[in-house]
């Protein structure tokens, strides 16, 4: 079946979103980026549509002898310089299109970290929390199985995510290995240390936020040492943050989870803090003043770090932020208008697909680890990490002085690159 060259519209209603949706933000990106990207402008709507999208049901049977179905997918957006690498979310208000939207920001994130990889991006919509562990099982195993088809060590590689860690992802490579009549311990990352697991692997995403936001603040002369951090989200991510930078001197002001948001303007001891952070989350911990979850955007900080979900950081939000520095630990936490505000008055914001980027970094060393069978100590993981990351940083922030852009758009701009480049070399097959 053919179609007629002059119509690039997709089926897909997805395809054509709010503006301040996820795909619609990323949709925005690209269209930001365009002008910069010269010759290979040609080949940008190959960005604008995921290569191949898989939606499945997923049935199980529950501890009480009923059935339940629910919804999973997977979604490579482009493989053209590796094969697909992204994350595995279960949660209630997982969709077709933010799945969408996450995977192509994957394949933004390892083009502009220089990886061999492509984009992709899993989920299941339903709430774990009300799974029982026998329960959760059976799901992850039978989301893996109907995924099977199109993942693997050398297709597309998952992780964990919001709501699944290690433990979820043993349980899809056992399913994968015992489908396919092999072990495949490069199925996945983030998996169990004695299964293949990579050390460093845990904190790594935190770590990014850190080391690329030390950068920053000092090239903006932003002194560590004293300053005020609000952080929204306290799961993998924004706790190791936390941690790292008050080692650094800094004073954690305002945490925001599922529970609640808590004020210190003293600073918290992040060490009680961690030790209380349960699967309740903070709010009944005792510590700090409980705030309205709006007023967070109204605490006074040097470093804001939105590090929940995607579309958080509004233009109206924008407006009322004191922060001088903002570090996007999770993914597509700031809409486009948001980006403008934020630019108009002279807060500069290091981008989630390099602020966060420390994640699929170590990742990629767990998959290298298992395919050469040796693996590194965690201090060899960190030095390789930090460097990686540097190199990426230096070369954005070149990219942004030579063309006067913000660091997103620059981002943006050597990923494309890296990425159309691919896709121009290889050509289009037949």
């Amino acid at each position: 079946m053919t179609s007629a060259p002059v119509d690039t519209k997709s089926e897909l209603s997805y395809m054509s979103p709010r503006p301040d949706s996820p795909w619609g933000t990323y949709l925005g990106q690209v269209d930001r980026v365009t002008p910069y990207l010269g010759p290979l402008q040609r080949w940008v709507d190959i960005l604008k549509r995921p290569k191949q999208a898989l939606v499945v049901n997923v049935p199980i049977e529950l501890d009480n002898g009923r059935f339940a179905h629910f919804e999973g997918y997977r979604v490579q957006h482009s493989l053209a310089r590796g094969p697909g690498k992204g994350g595995v979310r279960f949660h209630p208000d997982v969709t077709l299109e933010e799945v969408t939207a996450l995977s192509a920001w994957m394949t933004v994130k390892t083009a502009a970290v220089n990886l061999p990889y492509g984009g992709a991006k899993g989920g299941v919509r339903v709430d774990p929390r009300k799974l029982s562990r026998g329960e959760l099982e059976r799901l992850t195993r039978r989301y893996t199985s109907a995924i099977g088809k199109i993942i693997g060590p050398h297709t597309d590689i998952p992780a964990p995510d919001v709501n699944t860690n290690a433990q979820v992802m043993a349980w899809m490579m056992d399913t994968y290995s015992i489908n396919t009549g092999a072990t495949a311990t490069g199925v996945v990352t983030g998996k169990p240390i004695h299964l293949g697991g990579s050390l460093g692997r845990v904190k790594a995403t935190g770590r990014g936020v850190f080391v690329t936001g030390r950068e920053a603040a000092r090239r903006m002369g932003l002194d560590l040492n004293g300053a005020r951090i609000a952080i929204q989200g306290f799961g993998n991510v924004g706790s190791v943050a936390a941690e790292l930078f008050a080692d650094a001197g800094a004073k954690v002001v305002a945490v925001q989870d599922h529970s609640g948001t808590l004020y210190n303007d003293g600073g918290f001891d992040v060490a009680r803090l961690l030790a209380a952070n349960g699967p309740d989350g903070i709010a009944g911990s005792g510590l700090g003043e409980s705030i309205p979850d709006e007023s967070f955007w109204d605490v006074r900080c040097d470093i804001l770090i939105p590090a929940a979900l995607e579309g958080q950081l509004s233009a109206e939000r924008a407006r009322r932020v004191s922060a001088r520095l903002v570090l996007e630990g999770a993914n597509g936490p700031t809409v486009p208008a948001a980006d403008d505000v934020l630019a108009e008055r002279g807060v500069l914001l290091v981008p989630d697909v390099i602020c966060n980027a420390g994640g699929v970094t170590v990742s990629y060393f767990e998959w290298v680890q298992d395919f050469s069978s040796f693996f590194w100590t965690e201090d060899e993981i960190n030095v390789r990490l930090d460097k990686i990351l540097m190199q990426a940083l230096t070369r954005i922030w070149e990219t942004a002085d030579r063309h006067r852009i913000s660091l997103r758009t620059a981002t943006y701009a050597v990923a494309f690159e890296r990425i159309l480049m691919a896709h121009e070399e290889r050509g289009l097959y037949p």
